[in-house]
């Protein structure tokens, strides 16, 4: 029913196709009036690195086609930029703040940035999050030089995006609200009168204090008791988040959700449909801490952890799902929102602790009930955010949703009618092979079961949804199943049952967009359970008639372009077959494991599959870091240099005394502090840096314990979260720990880089590109870390967090010393035999360019936001993510 409605729908749509072979691409029609958008981004919130992932989400699917994109920042100081587009991929708004005095137009105040979006753009898409994105003060200052924007405006943000203000507001209009008190400063007797009202035990009553004007999961803290709620308020505005601090009861036997409403009115007209909300389920897995375990907070939000699962739609029975529905849409139009918003919320079980009060209707409770607690006015638009998510399963690309939006904001005003070209809504998310025409086919592989497992989730989304945009490309994502059974970080050859037993997915666009592989997994377990389908298309049905009950008389709009069909399970064997008959090219974004150790190189040679990155033979060294020591070790003489090293087995280091161990690494090694790591697994699993005995023993009964990470600060040097291997490995490596100076940014009001020089090592990584024997290298990025001495995953690969300048600055490395750097690069790219593209992480002096090789990745991160796509961008020309993806699938099918 819906796939026909799909199809249906989509036909409708009789418009100019552009010949472009990018989908979206930025060709424009001759004669074209295309409609300048103006993308804001960053702000003063801690919220400021995710600002900058929805601002490159946004830019990716709506550039072309009828619209330019201009792209502005502001800074956590509220000075204003004019920003190239390839600034949006960096990392962290910290890869670029020091350099915006030099590199970027720069605005003497904000009234001077509106005056200049007077005449440079036609309409402003705001995707600051957090304080002056959604608390009116960018829609202020839009508004006193009449520019218009897309999104509520002024002052129902402002009502809305305080806390306190806006739970106010929804009693008045007859919602149901958590129990709260304002605090401004503290009142020890106001709180303890305000417990006892609310029949809470002074000492142990459960709370939630959170900032009233702060992102949703900025400052929200679990408290027991009064003084417990006390001191975290007290810490609250000690860190200069809000001095308004918002003290509500905690939801007992309640079920969390949210969901996008999308406004299909036109003009003055409002419409408001909520899409298919999502059921936030939280994991527990005892860490001890309640805090921790019972809060939606903005690691659980947008960084890839197991510690939450989505439902979407949730698992509410059908009269929930209809009142939370009627509901956010009514609150939509009782707060004057405007265009799209996200509204969070919980459904109350019978035995839940909070009920009505006396002045409350009981709106709903003949079905449920169903409390509002947060209004996000400016909505995550990251690759895999709700709006997407929720978007997808009722027939929305991410370019359909976003353009939705913005002819949405633009009907306000009639002059901005503009011409949506049809190269974007051909229809996607198929699972089915059959093309027409010269169409290439390409697998998508992502997953596994390493602990980069979820690295690479993100890494084959990014790559998918980039080589999605070349219509004659027939892109599928593909997830290798994690597997309890094979979560082994250490390789054997694998037996022809491993081959029958590895579980392949061929995932529809919607089931894509998730954190983590166990939550594809069990969103395709899901989807094709008999009951839960009929539940799901049944919603779905209701949703999309909804939307187009607004958007069928819309001239603009082509229908919808997704197809949500079911997912296809194969065995490893039958995948590779599928491959081989497809004629597909498949792309390798499987990090560890099979991925990258050459086990799914062989397999693929063995069919005649062409695959990305180097062969079997280059992907096997380069796993092993002690085998990639030696292959390159006679290098010396050419200014490449390897760490010495003293490999252990780990079983008898958990047979030995920790003390003479230590005592016998000191010796061999001629050091006092060490690096350890697994002999073979991902870049940044099980790393740390040991300082004593003390942290030897720590790592090592973490091993013994199976224990998933280290956290932060366990051992005596400060460090960030360490994520450990999934099993015992075999071997470590023991290291002498290289010492480099400390490289600051900077977070004064003056952003400069810092750094002392005494040492002149500094490390870095460099990705390599080309046909093996002619591999060339990118520019190198200097790696800065935040929370200690070695990169942790997240700073490697997640957007928002790790700071990378690329190429280093002249004032760190001459430009001489570069070169040199990349000639020793592409000499170790040659030795070992790598081809397609790959990243080698070193230290590199920045006087002499010579360079220490720490290890060797051949299926490198490939995420929005990591140095892999910085580099590319550094070149010259610049290769944008869609043109570099597309290079590397063509350097697959010319393999030497």
């Amino acid at each position: 029913m819906i796939l026909g409605m799909n199809r249906r729908l989509a036909s409708r749509a009789k418009r100019t196709v552009s010949k472009s072979v990018l989908v979206d691409g930025e060709g424009e029609e001759k004669g074209q009036t295309n409609l300048r958008v103006g993308l804001i981004c960053g702000g003063p919130s801690a919220e400021r690195g995710i600002s900058l992932n929805s601002a490159r989400s946004v830019l990716d699917h709506i550039q072309g086609n009828g619209i330019s994109v201009s792209c502005y920042y502001i800074d956590a100081h509220l000075k204003s930029f004019a920003i190239s587009s390839a600034q949006l991929y960096s990392n962290t708004p910290a890869d670029f703040d020091f350099k915006l005095e030099s590199l970027a137009q720069g605005f003497s105040s904000l009234s001077d940035l509106a005056e200049h979006l007077v005449s440079a753009v036609d309409i402003v898409f705001p995707v600051i999050h957090g304080r002056f994105g959604e608390d009116g003060g960018i829609q202020e200052l839009l508004e006193s030089h009449n520019i218009p924007f897309v999104g509520t405006g002024s002052s129902e943000c402002r009502r809305a995006f305080d806390k306190y203000e806006a739970s106010l507001e929804l009693k008045e209009h007859g919602f149901m609200s958590v129990p709260n008190y304002l605090g401004i400063g503290v009142d020890e007797s106001e709180i303890a009168q305000w417990f006892t009202d609310n029949r809470l035990d002074l000492d142990v009553g459960k709370v939630v204090v959170k900032p009233a004007r702060a992102g949703s999961s900025i400052g929200v803290k679990v408290a027991f008791g009064v003084n417990d709620s006390i001191k975290k308020a007290v810490e609250l505005i000690l860190e200069g988040i809000d001095d308004r601090i918002v003290v509500e009861v905690f939801i007992e036997n309640g079920h969390e959700f949210t969901a996008i409403v999308l406004d299909v009115g036109s003009g003055s007209d409002s419409r408001p449909v909520v899409l298919l909300p999502s059921e936030v389920q939280l994991q527990f897995h005892g860490s001890g801490d309640p805090e921790e375990d019972a809060i939606f907070d903005y690691r659980r939000k947008y960084l890839p952890t197991q510690q939450v699962t989505y439902h979407t739609p949730p698992r509410f029975p059908i009269h929930v799902n209809k009142s939370i529905r009627e509901e956010a849409s009514l609150l939509f139009q009782k707060l004057g929102l405007r265009d799209f918003a996200r509204i969070d919320g919980w459904y109350l079980a019978p035995t839940s602790n909070i009920s009505p009060a006396p002045n409350e209707t009981s709106r709903g409770r003949m079905s449920a009930d169903i409390i509002f607690t947060d209004i996000n006015l400016i909505s995550g638009m990251e690759q895999n955010s709700f709006l997407f998510q929720q978007a997808s399963k009722v027939g929305f690309s991410h370019s359909n949703i976003l353009r939705t939006i913005l002819h949405r904001a633009s009907s306000r005003l009639p002059h901005l009618t503009w011409h949506n070209y049809e190269s974007n809504h051909l229809l996607r998310g198929s699972t089915t092979l059959e093309t027409s025409g010269d169409v290439q086919k390409v697998f998508v592989m992502f997953g596994g079961d390493t602990s980069e497992r979820q690295v690479s989730v993100m890494s084959g989304t990014n790559v998918w949804m980039n080589l999605q945009r070349f219509a004659d490309l027939k892109v599928t994502p593909c997830l290798l199943s994690p597997s309890l059974s094979n979560s082994s970080s250490e390789f054997p050859d694998k037996t022809e049952s491993d081959l029958d037993n590895r579980e392949v997915w061929l995932l529809p666009y919607s089931v894509v967009l998730r954190h983590t592989a166990e939550e594809i997994l069990a969103e395709c377990l899901e989807a094709i359970e008999p009951d839960r389908a009929r539940f799901t298309s049944r919603l779905q049905k209701q949703v999309m008639e909804d939307l187009m009950d607004g958007l069928k008389n819309q001239s603009w709009f082509g229908g919808f372009d997704i197809i949500d069909e079911l997912p296809i399970k194969y065995s490893l064997r039958e995948w590779i077959k599928l491959a081989s008959e497809a004629q597909a090219t498949v792309f390798i974004a499987v990090h560890g494991g099979i991925g990258e150790d050459g086990t799914l190189q062989a397999l693929l040679e063995d069919e005649g599959v062409a695959y990305t990155g180097p062969g079997v033979r280059a992907s096997r060294t380069c796993m092993d870091k002690i085998i990639t020591s030696q292959a390159i070790s006679h290098l010396s003489e050419f200014g490449v240099h390897t760490i010495s090293k003293d490999v252990k087995r780990t079983e008898d280091i958990m047979h030995e005394t920790i003390s003479n161990i230590w005592d016998e690494l000191i010796t061999k090694l001629r050091c006092l502090t060490f690096c350890v790591k697994p002999a073979r697994d991902g870049c940044s699993t099980g790393v740390a840096r040991l300082c004593s005995s003390e942290d030897l023993t720590v790592y090592v009964q973490a091993l013994k314990d199976c224990l998933p990470r280290i956290p932060p600060n366990t051992l005596s040097k400060t460090h960030g979260m360490i994520e450990m291997p999934n099993t015992t490995p075999e071997y470590l490596i023991f290291e002498p720990f290289v010492e480099t100076d400390e490289i600051v940014v900077s977070s004064k009001a003056k952003q400069k880089l810092s750094w002392k020089g005494t040492r002149r090592w500094v490390e870095i990584t460099v990705g390599v590109i080309g046909k093996r024997g002619s591999m060339r290298s990118l520019n190198p990025s200097l790696t800065v870390k935040e929370s200690g001495d070695i990169l942790s995953l997240e700073e490697k690969f997640q957007g928002g967090t790790g700071i990378n300048l690329t190429p280093p600055p002249p004032t760190i490395m001459s430009k001489d010393a570069l070169e040199r750097c990349k000639q020793g690069i592409e000499l170790i790219a040659e030795t070992l035999g790598l081809e397609g593209f790959s990243r080698i992480d070193a230290f590199v002096h920045v006087e002499t360019g010579e360079v220490l090789v720490i290890e060797v990745n051949t299926v490198p991160g490939m995420t929005p936001s990591t140095v892999l796509i910085q580099q590319a961008l550094a070149e010259q020309p610049p290769m944008y993510p869609p043109q570099f993806f597309r290079k590397l699938l063509h350097l697959a099918t010319q393999r030497v």
